[in-house]
This record gives structure tokens, C-alpha cells and sequence, in this order.
């Protein structure tokens, strides 16, 4: 039973990991620029979402929707004001800009909403599992459900339109991709958009989970978000969403250990070192 329940809240955590790595590794993956800010984004998912149910109304599917559009539209906002006008720089400027749009976007949130944590007073109605074996809270089986739904439509997104197989050909060679008619800045634009929208869905699905919005929440996700895409490979979705659940296990597994004293949030940086050392490509890397 402690090893079925273990797992469950493995695949809750892995959820968070994926969603939140999949736009980064969808930016890597066009632009190759290690977009830190996006870690922001997820936090302004969650303050929007909180915005609407303390002052809105308390259903969390308008929380949600709300929080995806404000977190999607921010993307595209970072791409065209900022990105859009260094990206023929040297890959070291992108990056120092998005740790600076980052620390910038930490200090905003603690000047508009505080220092403090913010409880997430969403309702919903949802289903939960119980069985002799492990149990399944509400929050956890929306988390699991969404994460679901979410991937299956990033998949028939980048397989079975258009839209995706723009994606693809810029992630083979932008400018090729330009000169054979593929509307680059577009289709750029609306992998900011959907690649953003996914981490404000996890800011969220984190806010409802933990009932806790804080402005710093997207510090640890930013560095792990960032080891997720070096273990799945650089612009790799697929290896960003295995990846994903693997650290989720790993660090599930490992820190309900007693003997283990290790910090749980530091396994993330051990897989690390062990990926650079043995397979610097990751799972499925594309570099």
C-alpha cells in the first residue's frame, strides 16, 4: 500500500515537472534559448488564477482558464518585446536577459501581492479514487486527469496540423524554414503561447494543490525545469515529459527513505551531474 500511495504522489509531482518543462524544452527546441524566465510564467499563472477567485469568482475552471490565457499572452509579450530583437546574439545574451525578466518578474509579484503566501480558496467539484491499496484525492485526480488531456493535445497539435509540422521544420533550421515559406515569426509566437499557457496551467494546478501562491514558488521549478530538459534532451518533448516523472520517482522514493538525509530538492542536481557525466545528450537528446 506505502509503495502504491508513493507512487501516486510521484505522478501528482511528475505532472507539475512536465507541464512546466515542455515550454521550456519547446522554446529550446525553435530558438534554442534556455528561456529561465519561464519559470515566472508559471508563477503569474498562479497569481492571476488567485486574482480571479478572491475577487471574481470562486470557480476554479475559470481560475484555470483565466490563469492559461494571462500566462500564454505573457509569452508571446517576452517573445516580441524582448527575444524577438537578440536572437542573432551569442546564445549567452538570450539566457542573461531571461534571468534578469525572471528576477524581475520574483520582485513585481512580491511588490503587488507581498512577501507572504496567499491560500487559493478555489471550489470544485471533482471525483476521488479509493481503494484498499493507495487513495486518490480530488486535487490529485485533477492534476493526473488534466495533465492527460494536456499532453494528448500537445501531441495532436504537433502531429496532426499544421501548426506542428511548422514547429518542426523551425526547429531543423529557422532561416531554412523562413525561405520555403513557413510564416517563422507566427509560428514562433504561438510556440510561446501554447508553451506558456502550459506553466501557467501548472502554477495553477500547484496553487490549488498546495493552497499557496507566494511569489518566489517558480525558484525551485526553475532549476528543475531546467535538469527535466537536460535528462530528456534537449528539445525533446517526449524525453521532457519521461524525464519529468523519473525525477518525480526518484525524489518520491529517495526522500521517503529514512537512511536518506540527502535534501530532497537537491536529488534534482545528483541526476544532473549524473546525466553530463555518462549521457550528455539525455534520454532522447537533440542538441
Amino acid at each position: 500500500m506505502d509503495f502504491l500511495q508513493q507512487l501516486v504522489f510521484a505522478l501528482v509531482l511528475g505532472s507539475s515537472y512536465a507541464l512546466i518543462a515542455i515550454g521550456l524544452t519547446m522554446v529550446y527546441g525553435i530558438l534554442k534559448v534556455l528561456h529561465v524566465a519561464h519559470a515566472g510564467i508559471y508563477t503569474l499563472g498562479a497569481y492571476m488564477a488567485l486574482l480571479v477567485v478572491t475577487h471574481l469568482t470562486r470557480n476554479f475552471w475559470v481560475a484555470l482558464l483565466l490563469g492559461m490565457v494571462a500566462a500564454g499572452l505573457a509569452g508571446v509579450l517576452i517573445y516580441r518585446g524582448v527575444y524577438y530583437y537578440i536572437l542573432r546574439r551569442p546564445r549567452i545574451v538570450p539566457l542573461i536577459v531571461s534571468i534578469g525578466i525572471f528576477t524581475a518578474m520574483n520582485e513585481l509579484f512580491r511588490l503587488l501581492f507581498g512577501p507572504y503566501q496567499h491560500a487559493f480558496p478555489a471550489v470544485l467539484r471533482f471525483p476521488m479514487v479509493i481503494t484498499p491499496y493507495f487513495l486518490i484525492t480530488q486535487k490529485q485526480l485533477l492534476i493526473i486527469v488534466l495533465t492527460t488531456f494536456f499532453l494528448l493535445m500537445l501531441y495532436l497539435v504537433l502531429n496532426k496540423t499544421r501548426v506542428g509540422l511548422a514547429w518542426q521544420a523551425c526547429s531543423q533550421d529557422l532561416s531554412m524554414a523562413g525561405a520555403v515559406g513557413v510564416p517563422v515569426d507566427w509560428a514562433v509566437a504561438l510556440n510561446f503561447l501554447l508553451g506558456s499557457a502550459l506553466a501557467g496551467a501548472a502554477g495553477v494546478l500547484m496553487a490549488f494543490y498546495r493552497n499557496m501562491v507566494y511569489p518566489t514558488m517558480g525558484n525551485v521549478v526553475a532549476y528543475k525545469a531546467f535538469v527535466v530538459v537536460v535528462l530528456g534532451g534537449f528539445g525533446s518533448v517526449r524525453g521532457s515529459v519521461i524525464a519529468g516523472m523519473l525525477l518525480a520517482l526518484v525524489e518520491t522514493f529517495l526522500g521517503s527513505l529514512e537512511w536518506f538525509n540527502f535534501p530532497r530538492d537537491a536529488i534534482a542536481f545528483l541526476l544532473l551531474i549524473l546525466v553530463l557525466m555518462f549521457r550528455p545528450k539525455g534520454l532522447f537528446g537533440r542538441l
